[in-house]
């Protein structure tokens, strides 16, 4: 049975608090599982969409990299570049939107290249994917802090260590594997023509017909999801016939290729994985709008477990009111062998 450590916060906790218990967490899992520290460890977490004001601020992580800096321990901020149009699309705009959201305590790399496409196979040989492309700049380093911000998602259902691990970690044709077959559709009936999701396609993949309403041409479209994300009317649907009958007879679940790619990440490495379940929106922080929380702020969660840190986050969030969709993939992820979803929780 793993275990997972847990710090609670106030609601709604302030920055110093939550600065205090990243490094509470980390100084009590360090010490009670004897983990060796290695003499550089990145931190992977999240810089924030612009215009998402509920990601996790740089503040966040500074009890953490005083307790690394007081070892001797070097760091640096460390993330990829995503798949859909953006100033985190390339190295040169995600890192200039990292500064400008305040992450200047460290040097900050953008772990995929200039444009997503330094990565490295890594074999998993499970459903879907026989190898899963990583990040080099992630792949290399056999010791990570995986810092990530639980809140929901749109297509994942939620979002935690084993997406962190997972589109996190993923080179932008990994990213691209694991959307292919999703699909969207514009909802007319909800549609109210402002056009976002047309600026926002990086595919050119949405057009506007004669009588003003948009449409989505699926030869074009590689399912990233930004259409999804950013429509103020929630007029851009992921199901379908189609995706329905992948789902039942196909077996080609959007959450199980997370999963896999989760465990390319994962074995074989000796992460720490720490979760931050405060400002839990409905939404991720890739959506770049204002989001409101949909629970109060609980607390900070840390194992050696990617899986049982995500249950534990997932069923104190359930606790209090927000049951996310998604959970199958915990179960998956246990069936390939990358955790447990069985856990002890130790306060500290």
């Amino acid at each position: 049975m793993a275990t997972v450590y847990f710090h609670p916060l106030s609601a709604p906790a302030d920055p110093a608090e939550l600065a205090a218990a990243g490094r509470k967490i980390l100084e009590t899992i360090v010490e009670r599982e004897h983990i060796e520290l290695a003499p550089e460890i990145p931190l992977k977490l999240h810089f924030g969409e612009r215009g998402n004001s509920t990601y996790l601020k740089p503040g966040t992580y500074d009890g953490i990299i005083d307790f690394l800096e007081e070892r001797g321990i070097k760091s640096f901020f460390a993330e990829t570049s995503v798949l859909y149009g953006g100033e985190r699309f390339s190295r040169e705009k995600h890192t200039a939107l990292a500064l400008a959201h305040g992450f200047t305590r460290l040097p900050v790399v953008i772990a995929d290249g200039a444009r997503g496409e330094e990565a490295v196979e890594i074999p998993v040989n499970l459903r879907h994917f026989k190898t899963v492309s990583i990040a080099s700049g992630l792949a290399k380093y056999d010791q990570i802090l995986v810092l990530s911000h639980f809140k929901g998602h749109g297509l994942a259902g939620f979002g935690g260590a084993l997406k962190q691990l997972s589109m996190g970690f993923a080179s932008k044709g990994g990213k691209m594997a694991m959307h292919l077959g999703v699909k969207p559709r514009i909802m007319g009936f909800f549609c109210k023509k402002c056009g976002a999701c047309q600026r926002r396609c990086n595919e050119n993949a949405i057009t506007k017909d004669e009588k003003g309403k948009f449409h989505i041409d699926h030869a074009k479209c590689i399912g990233c999801g930004a259409c999804f994300s950013i429509c103020p009317s929630h007029a851009v649907s992921i199901y379908s016939i189609a995706g329905f009958w992948n789902a039942l007879f196909k077996g080609k679940f959007f959450r199980e290729k997370l999963v896999e790619y989760a465990c390319g990440s994962a074995r074989g490495k000796k992460h720490i994985y720490i979760d931050f379940a405060v400002s839990v929106t409905r939404g991720c922080d890739c959506e770049p709008r204002p989001m409101s929380r949909c629970v109060p702020d609980i607390g900070v969660f840390a194992s050696t477990d990617p899986v049982a840190v995500d249950q534990a986050c997932y069923d104190a969030v359930a606790a209090r009111g927000k049951k996310f969709r998604g959970a199958e993939q915990l179960l998956y992820a246990v069936k390939c062998g990358l955790g447990e979803n069985v856990y002890t929780l130790e306060e500290c």
